[in-house]
């Protein structure tokens, strides 16, 4: 499952198993003990040891510290995780028992490295908010898997072969099992963790993957969970990544749609959706060659464009809306034989998401988790009719062909039945979780509301009312009496027609 929203999440990944479209310590020696006399002291129990600390992102007094799992669970011996943990403690003297716990997207993103505290300062006045490195990702043994080596040109991030020996490199680096990075082991993680830090309840915030995290934490923990809010809702029935091309082609026939009622965006780029696909068309039979400035460097290189690798990138566009609103403008200078802008944008759209994403944890979530119930007779159905196509599934799962498989329970799939109080956020252009899913999560959620919010992509907190909306959900703890309206009036970002900007 990435402005604000990229530091958000990069939500879930589009591309190939190469291309990652869209689209985070200075250690006090003070123990936990002199250090958290705010937020009304330490819950008690706690077997943490905690120091000040500082994180990028975080201005307030922070602790952080290590806790260790053992990484098979249910041998209980052998090699241990070091679980990264953070707490924020409220900032009012007394502070409500319940912290807030977020789970990032990905899969693969740490949640340390999200920067997501301003977006829940209301709900940070009263609660501890806790962030938790999930194994594989951050500072908790990650799982790294870079095939493009660092500084690597233009040429080699947009190139989408497959190269096995890549990922068999990775896994031969490894000190860790990778069949034991899953969803349900980590959760499980979660408790522990929330156990040894003394809370006896969590409201938990999961963000595009991390909204599985929280359904599946939500079904093997109830007891445990006392609010719940999915933004960007990812339920047990979406299998990544087989919907993505169709989810995908939503999205963008949105943007083509809106773009023809908008009459400086129609009157700068007619027939624009036409003349794109007609340049697919030819980008099928043959890749193009593109001779173009490095964004960064200035450096002129070479690259080949395939169409599989052009799709993916302008997939990655559609993830917010504040890029998507310069897609039309860099589909038009393609069509006419100027790709620098669409590169730039793609680079610049991929290139932040790199840093922050475990690739392996990644695999190790998806070929244990999706990969064995995706039928080719399901990709094909799927992708049917889409631009994206069924190779964009295929390409995406090619790894998987030598990655190591965990297990997961019988009926994980099944969809999360609960009565815990649910907030269901979902954006109107989402192109990976579109409203749809909302809905689908919602039929077994029975004490939930889904708010659709108008003009937003995948992931609805850059708002300052979808943020009060989940201030006053969390707070009162039920749905009951909650006002859904949010962003009614709220629309896409004008277009660009020129790099000027919108028509005023």
């Amino acid at each position: 499952m990435a402005g604000a929203t990229s530091n958000v999440d990069p939500g879930l990944l589009p591309g190939g198993p190469r291309r990652w479209p869209f689209a985070v310590l200075v250690v006090a020696a003070v123990v936990l003990t002199g250090a958290c006399s705010r937020g009304g002291g330490q819950p008690s129990g706690r077997r943490v040891s905690l120091s000040s600390c500082r994180v990028e992102g975080i201005e307030y007094q922070t602790l952080c510290g290590t806790y260790e799992v053992f990484e098979d669970r249910v041998a209980k011996q052998g090699r241990k995780v070091p679980l990264h943990v953070v707490v924020v403690p409220a900032l009012a003297a007394t502070a409500e028992p319940d912290p807030l716990v977020m789970l990032a997207g990905g899969p693969g993103q740490a949640a340390t490295q999200a920067k997501v505290l301003k977006m829940v300062e209301r709900l940070h006045r009263n609660r501890d908010v806790v962030l938790v490195d999930q194994r594989g990702t951050g500072e908790s043994r990650p799982l790294k898997c870079d095939p493009d080596p660092p500084g690597a040109g233009l040429a080699a991030k947009f190139d989408d072969a497959y190269r096995e020996q890549d990922y068999k490199k990775c896994l031969a680096g490894y000190d860790a099992d990778p069949r034991l990075y899953t969803t349900p082991i980590a959760m499980d993680d979660l408790d522990e963790v929330r156990e040894a830090l003394g809370y006896e309840k969590l409201d938990l915030w999961g963000i595009s993957y991390g909204t599985r995290a929280a359904l599946v934490y939500m079904r093997q923990h109830p007891e445990h969970v006392r609010t719940v809010v999915l933004d960007g809702v990812a339920p047990m029935g979406l299998y990544l990544p087989l919907y993505m091309p169709r989810d995908g082609q939503r999205a963008l026939d949105l943007l083509f749609e809106h773009c023809e009622k908008d009459p400086n965006c129609a009157k700068a780029f007619p027939d624009l959706k036409s003349r794109v696909q007609a340049m697919i068309e030819r980008m099928e039979q043959t890749p193009v060659k593109v001779m173009v400035q490095h964004p960064l460097t200035g450096a002129p290189e070479e690259i080949l464009l395939s169409r599989d690798v052009f799709l993916q990138m302008l997939f990655g566009q559609l993830y917010m809306p504040e890029i998507a609103m310069l897609t039309p403008l860099m589909l038009d200078r393609a069509t006419k034989g100027d790709w620098s802008p669409f590169v730039a944008l793609s680079e610049g759209v991929s290139g932040g998401m790199s840093s922050t994403i475990s690739r392996g944890m990644f695999f190790s979530i998806v070929c244990a988790e999706d990969a064995p119930f995706i039928t080719d007779e399901a990709i094909e159905r799927e992708a049917k009719g889409t631009w994206f196509g069924p190779r964009m599934v295929r390409n995406m799962l090619e790894p998987c062909k030598v990655w190591p498989r965990g297990t997961v329970p019988e009926g994980y799939r099944d969809p999360v039945v609960s009565a815990a109080p649910t907030l269901i956020l979902s954006g109107e252009l989402d192109p990976v979780t579109p409203p749809s899913w909302g809905e689908e999560a919602k039929k077994t959620l029975s004490h939930s509301m889904h708010v659709v919010v108008p003009g937003v992509g995948h992931n609805t907190m850059v708002l300052g009312c979808v943020q009060a909306l989940m201030a006053d959900f969390v707070t009162r703890g039920t749905v009951e009496g909650l006002k859904s309206a949010c962003g009614s009036d709220l629309t896409r970002p004008p277009f660009f027609t020129s790099f000027a900007g919108p028509v005023p």
